[in-house]
């Protein structure tokens, strides 16, 4: 009898991991880092709750760090089979981990000088770039909707879940003497109004089913109200003098706010603003997103297509559909930001303002009464983000402290993640029996709500605890 037990993403909404095991293979689901307050993070220190040397293979439904971000430390612990998930997410996570490893090097540097001051015993990081460069060398991609043999007794097929580029759900077949069962992990699901990816593909059998519920309890902003609202804040920025900072996070909501300003630049608006990308991780992703543009949906592809009349000797792309967006890439150039005082866009990570080039953004702009901060993703709690949602009147950076006179303003309807009725009309597609269905990827408030309004549609949800094992 197969056996699945939650080691992550149950008591919140980060830190995807979860252990399936059957007669003569051991799989593990996703391997993602905690994220948010400290002592969530500081779980990411702890040895892994099992022998890693005893997994065949991992499968990642994408390549956010909440999912991808301890695969090095489950190599350093024994792991030494392959990590499938799709070919874009071969590529973005090759991105993101270098990232984060870059950023934990450097971070723990400052750390340790602290420390040795103090008298305290220095640190390591979690893994370095030679600890991610071995993760890269197990990675297989494989297309969407190609079935494939992963381990004895178990396929895999991977189908849009319109999240970010090449995210997926994951569908499981496991045949165990002679007896197959297929488990479905929604992985994230995307929001179905977003821009540039294809609205989530249905699935409509499953014996177990895993489904997210980071907006269990609400629904987001209609996308015409939300780029209304996006529309008349830069207009009252341009008004007032002020500066705009959009906090986003590197995948995903960066390129959907990208295309956004484009098509307020094609309808002839923007032409007197500056926009920059202050990230070299999210150009870089924006250059991966640049690759996949057969997977698109049809509409915007369309849009970003019809480019071809102003710009007909470049390759169509996000950049021809914005030509005023600037690259901005080295630290000297984004210092430089920090003299604007007027007229800018600034995009800039990390997208709950816990690290990252915002940051110095923030110090410099938001004691401005003409400022704008604009909130496009979610803000877990415990992040400066969630605090500057929240109403926070000082904002601290470097030990200094700021005073919050922007306007801060929350845009809902940019999530990547599906609401709450959409999550409700994706499980109306499956037919017949019912499976049963556990709800990860959540807060408390977010999973009770889903779990109430889908009991009224006949399902039996069950919200599993840290370290819970069930039997299918």
């Amino acid at each position: 009898m197969a056996q699945l037990t939650f080691y992550g993403a149950v008591a919140g909404v980060t830190g995807s991991m979860y252990l399936l095991e059957i007669d003569n293979a051991c799989l593990l689901l996703d391997c993602g880092l905690f994220q948010g307050r400290r002592e969530e993070e500081d779980a990411n220190r702890k040895p892994l709750p099992f022998d890693a040397s005893r997994i065949d293979a991992v499968v990642l439904s994408h390549a956010h760090l909440d999912h991808s971000g301890r695969l090095p430390l489950l190599m350093a612990q024994g792991f030494e089979g392959p990590i499938y998930m799709t070919r874009p997410s071969c590529d973005l996570i090759d991105v993101l981990l270098k990232d984060a490893a870059s950023l934990q090097e450097r971070d723990v540097e400052w750390e340790n000088k602290r420390r040795r001051r103090a008298g305290k015993e220095t640190i390591e990081p979690l893994y370095r770039l030679d600890d991610v460069e071995e993760v890269l060398d197990h990675c297989q991609g494989i297309p969407y909707h190609h079935r494939t043999h992963i381990a004895d007794g178990v396929d895999v097929n991977f189908v849009d879940a319109g999240h970010i580029l090449g995210s997926a759900i994951v569908e499981l077949f496991i045949n165990e003497r002679g007896v197959e069962k297929k488990l479905v992990f929604s992985g994230d699901l995307g929001n179905s109004q977003a821009a540039l990816l294809r609205d989530p593909d249905t699935v409509d059998t499953a014996d177990v089913l895993l489904l997210e519920s980071t907006y269990g309890n609400r629904d987001h902003r209609s996308m015409e109200t939300t780029l209304q609202e996006f529309e008349d804040v830069i207009e009252t920025a341009s008004r007032n003098g002020g500066n705009i900072l959009i906090p986003s996070f590197a995948v995903g909501r960066t390129q959907e706010i990208i295309f956004r300003l484009g098509e307020l630049y094609q309808q002839g608006k923007l032409r007197h603003m500056a926009i920059y990308l202050d990230s070299p991780m999210a150009i870089a992703v924006t250059e991966i997103y640049h690759r996949y543009q057969d997977i698109y949906n049809t509409e915007d592809k369309a849009a970003i297509d019809s480019t071809a009349s102003t710009h007909p000797t470049k390759q169509k792309s996000l950049h021809t559909f914005l030509p005023v967006l600037r690259y901005s890439t080295s630290t000297e150039e984004s210092m430089a930001l920090n003299q604007v005082e007027r007229g800018a866009i600034i995009i800039a990570g990390s997208g709950m303002c816990n690290g990252g080039r915002i940051r110095h953004h923030l110090k410099h702009n938001l004691w401005r009464q003409q400022s704008h901060v604009i909130f496009v993703g979610f803000q877990a709690i415990g992040t400066p983000g969630r605090a500057l949602v929240d109403g926070a009147r000082h904002f601290k950076i470097a030990g200094e402290e700021v005073v919050v006179r922007a306007t801060i303003h929350t845009l809902g309807g940019f999530s990547a993640h599906a609401g709450q009725s959409q999550l409700v009309d994706w499980l109306r597609h499956f037919k017949g029996k019912k499976p049963r269905l556990f709800l990860v990827h959540g807060e408390d408030e977010a999973k009770n709500a889903l779990a109430a309004l889908v009991k009224r549609e006949g399902w039996q949800p069950q919200i599993p605890g840290p370290g819970e094992t069930v039997s299918f």
